[in-house]
């Protein structure tokens, strides 16, 4: 029966012994074909100057094998995927569970390689992957920080397939290279779980996203029927109030002159001021024009340094008081089979649900 193995005769490559003698796994030697080619990135990005050099000019060569090396390796194990919709979540041991749940356990077996599917849970998802990287990362373990790495994998792609919220993925991706950069500099210092030189591809890896979204173009398609400039006013304005982020309104507004001069409506900033803040914050950072008008656009974004916006997402997951399970509702199921979304055993489930935001989820796992 062929068996899979790694073998002398050429490190790094996958063989399958047959009956006919031994075989290069042609899946195997692609799969590390690509991912070289994902390394090839200048190490003068990653090392800062001040700090010294990791590897000088004579190690370099060897150095750049070595870790593309081990790279392929960490990729190639098992990846552990897992697609449930709920979990207990225990914070300490009892006579009928043994253990508690971490963060990255959550991370692991939650199903989030499908959430990203659906356009409701997308924000919620990259929300939450932005507050891991922030301040997180180093408390996963090495498998949560894989499962991570192959998710965000797959929200890149996808953003680079259909050219939906770049702008979040790219401040994600920002945000993460920024803590890399910071845990690679200080080796010694700080713990990362696994090879220096996995977490320096992984870094290269994102730089190479990075410049994937920097050079997205975006295509114009070519429709002959009715357009968004042929809307009457009034359902254009509607179609600006809808939105929650500032950058959403200024986007659209350079589209054309129309949309621009309603875009720049100051009861719209005033609206969305107050959505978002509270009339305290406001006297905090009044910004007043020459004429003595207040600047609400000015203001809104002044204010969001200073505080945080109110989050909104189409779905989120969530949290039974009653059992202590996080789970994802299913609103299909919860219509029609009267599901709510894990086997709960109270009298009115619906009443002990709450839903999670990203950061309530990073806080429900804080012992």
């Amino acid at each position: 029966m062929p068996f899979l193995g790694q073998d002398w005769r050429s490190p790094g490559w996958s063989w399958i012994k047959t009956e006919d003698g031994w075989k290069r796994c042609e899946s195997c030697s692609q799969k590390l074909e690509r991912d070289n080619n994902h390394c090839n990135i200048s190490h003068s990005i990653i090392l800062n100057s001040e700090d010294g050099e990791i590897f000088n000019n004579e190690e370099h060569e060897y150095a750049s094998k070595k870790r593309k090396k081990d790279h392929f390796r960490n990729d190639t194990n098992t990846q552990s995927f897992y697609r449930e919709k709920w979990i207990y979540v225990h914070k300490e041991s009892t006579k009928e569970r043994h253990g508690y749940c971490t963060l990255g356990e959550a991370f692991n077996r939650l199903d989030f390689s499908s959430a990203i599917q659906d356009i409701r849970r997308f924000n919620y998802v990259v929300k939450l992957l932005q507050l891991i990287a922030k301040s997180q990362l180093t408390s996963l373990s090495g498998v949560a920080q894989k499962n991570y790495f192959n998710i965000l994998d797959k929200i890149v792609q996808k953003v680079l397939d259909d050219h939906h919220n770049p702008r979040l993925i790219k401040d994600l991706l920002q945000d993460l290279s920024s803590t890399l950069c910071i845990l690679i500099r200080g080796v010694g210092k700080s713990v990362l779980v696994g090879n220096i030189n996995i977490w320096i591809c992984r870094l290269e890896t994102i730089l190479a996203w990075q410049q994937q979204l920097q050079d997205l173009q975006m295509t114009k398609h070519v429709n002959n029927g009715l357009t968004l400039s042929d809307l009457p006013l009034h359902m254009l304005n509607n179609i600006f109030y809808r939105f929650s982020d500032g950058w959403d309104i200024i986007t659209l507004g350079q589209v054309t002159p129309t949309l621009y001069m309603l875009s720049e409506d100051r009861q719209l900033w005033k609206k969305l001021c107050q959505y978002h803040f509270a009339e305290k914050q406001f006297c905090r950072h009044l910004i007043l024009s020459e004429k003595g008008h207040i600047e609400w656009k000015l203001m809104y974004f002044a204010l969001k340094k200073h505080y945080p916006a109110k989050e909104q997402y189409g779905d989120t997951l969530h949290f039974c008081r009653h059992c202590s399970i996080l789970f994802w509702k299913d609103y299909h199921l919860a219509l029609l089979f009267k599901d709510s979304g894990h086997p709960c055993t109270a009298a009115d489930p619906d009443s002990c649900f709450t839903p999670v935001s990203p950061q309530h989820f990073i806080d429900l796992f804080k012992f």
